[in-house]
């Protein structure tokens, strides 16, 4: 009951998502009770659980958020006279992950050896990490561009779909994560890059595969910030960092937290 009506209003990430979460963690710990007889205590636990294997706190939340959806469509469905997830609260990140979420956005000086570092890289990925930090979009956003998306005149970036990965689907086309079609600046250096590389595209997309007009794969820029990790010294890059470190430059130079989260 639960899966096939959520399908109908999330992406086919968080389908896989949700199902994973079921799979792994609802269903061998409460799979084999009636929805009426599971305990707030029951839930409490299997989080408890979640986090005392070692989890990232993301996963914790993934659970309880599967969690509170089904029980709340379960009450509101009338199959259970109160949702026990009221009484349940939300995982709170361990110490030492708090200690690491504060240190997921690179430092002046690491960003300054990654900048420098990309001068000795192709122009495509030259381009690409200067555009995922220059505006704070994700990978499959960054992935799914098209030239025709791209003002360069301007310095404006229009963000109208998502390139997304699942094992049972494969490469497919998404609406943007936030569900709606927006604008991002680029500064003057990221215009100059996307200008040459635009003389060398013959393509539809921005980004493609080796020696085809193929999008790039949205798991090839992890793929490559690895590589560009280990060369330049500068440990743990990957897309979110460059994400979070938009974020930090961008709340530094004055912008407001919430146009940020937004972006």
């Amino acid at each position: 009951v639960f899966m096939p009506a959520k399908t109908v209003t999330m992406s086919e990430n968080s389908r896989v998502s949700f199902q994973s979460a079921l799979n792994t963690w609802i269903y061998p710990a409460i799979g084999e009770k009636k929805m009426p007889d599971v305990s707030s205590a029951d839930l409490s636990s299997l989080l408890l659980s979640v986090q005392a294997q070692g989890r990232a706190h993301a996963t914790a939340v993934k659970v309880y958020t599967v969690l509170h959806t089904m029980f709340k469509m379960a009450y509101l469905s009338d199959m259970i006279q109160r949702n026990p997830m009221d009484k349940v609260p939300r995982p709170v990140p361990r110490k030492d992950e708090i200690r690491e979420a504060e240190a997921q956005s690179l430092t002046v000086e690491e960003l300054q050896t990654v900048l420098g570092a990309l001068n000795d890289e192709p122009l495509k990925w030259r381009v690409l990490v200067y555009v995922l930090i220059d505006t704070g979009i994700r990978r499959g956003e960054c992935c799914g561009l098209k030239w025709e998306d791209v003002d360069i005149e301007s310095q404006v970036i229009t963000i109208r779909r998502n390139l997304c990965y699942t094992p049972a689907r494969g490469v497919y086309i998404d609406s943007p994560k936030s569900g709606r079609v927006r604008e991002v600046d680029i500064g003057p250096e990221t215009a100059a890059l996307l200008r040459a590389f635009k003389n060398q595209s013959a393509g539809k997309f921005v980004f493609t595969q080796e020696g085809s007009q193929t999008p790039m794969h949205p798991q090839s820029p992890t793929r490559y910030l690895k590589k560009l990790s280990g060369r330049c010294g500068v440990p743990d890059l990957h897309p979110h960092k460059l994400r979070h470190t938009f974020a930090s430059i961008a709340i530094t130079a004055g912008a407001d937290v919430a146009s940020v989260s937004e972006a």
